[in-house]
């Protein structure tokens, strides 16, 4: 732009600046009118990294709906955050599948993701609302081809020895995600890095952390980690389905 346009270059120069601030202060709100905060996250916060390392990144409001905060949720696992290398990772299907799969962790972020809030709710108490972007279980047991008749169940083995399980009608009927990143970043080693099992409607000792084997079961009886020491192996949520 010339003086001949009627806009000197210190008007230029200013509302270049006004731009740039305005868009750091849009970035920095991580939600504005009309504007949906993108599900990559902003940061370069790796998997690797502590929940206390994703506060300035993370985002805090999506779409009106307040998020709790990634390092403020308590850590409550039977030992402790796991670290997973991912280069030697392979997440398995197995049971009563036509092809069993053993996935990479690149191999299982590729697939269309899906993203959606819920609410974790803790038998101690506490309740966390993330945002949770992952793989829906559905399309990964597709992958594996159709399923024995017999199958009902979905068994979750985790990488510190925990398991649950999970109805298969309500898994695929409620299209419940793996989950990889919450609040728009990775997700650290203390919330479940590599993958997460977001049973939504359900108390959390359903939502298995560090997940390396997805079964396919026909026993309906199959009681987890807590549920053999006494848990519901139901654990709906009250008011819920």
């Amino acid at each position: 732009m010339t003086a001949r346009d009627g806009c000197g270059t210190d008007r230029l120069l200013i509302a270049l600046v006004l731009l740039g601030a305005l868009s750091t202060a849009l970035l920095a709100s991580g939600c504005s009118a009309g504007f949906a905060p993108p599900l990559g996250g902003s940061g370069t916060v790796s998997g690797g990294s502590p929940a206390k390392d994703y506060g300035k990144i993370e985002i805090r409001d999506y779409r009106g709906k307040k998020l709790s905060a990634i390092a403020d949720e308590p850590e409550n696992s039977i030992k402790g955050p796991q670290k997973v290398d991912t280069n030697s990772y392979r997440l398995k299907v197995t049971g009563l599948v036509k092809t069993p799969l053993e996935l990479t962790y690149s191999d299982v972020v590729s697939m269309t993701p899906t993203s959606k809030v819920v609410e974790l709710h803790c038998v101690e108490g506490w309740t966390m609302t993330y945002l949770w972007q992952g793989v829906s279980l559905k399309s990964l047991l597709a992958r594996a081809g159709e399923a024995d008749p017999s199958a009902k169940v979905l068994v979750f083995h985790c990488v510190d020895g925990y398991t649950s399980s999970l109805p298969l009608g309500y898994v695929i009927g409620r299209d419940i995600i793996l989950g990889y990143k919450m609040n728009g970043v990775t997700m650290p080693p203390e919330r479940g890095y590599p993958f997460q099992v977001i049973a939504e409607d359900r108390f959390g000792y359903k939502w298995a952390k560090w997940v390396k084997e997805i079964e396919v079961s026909s026993d309906v009886n199959y009681l987890g980690y807590w549920e053999k020491r006494g848990y519901d192996n139901g654990a709906i949520l009250p008011g819920k389905s």
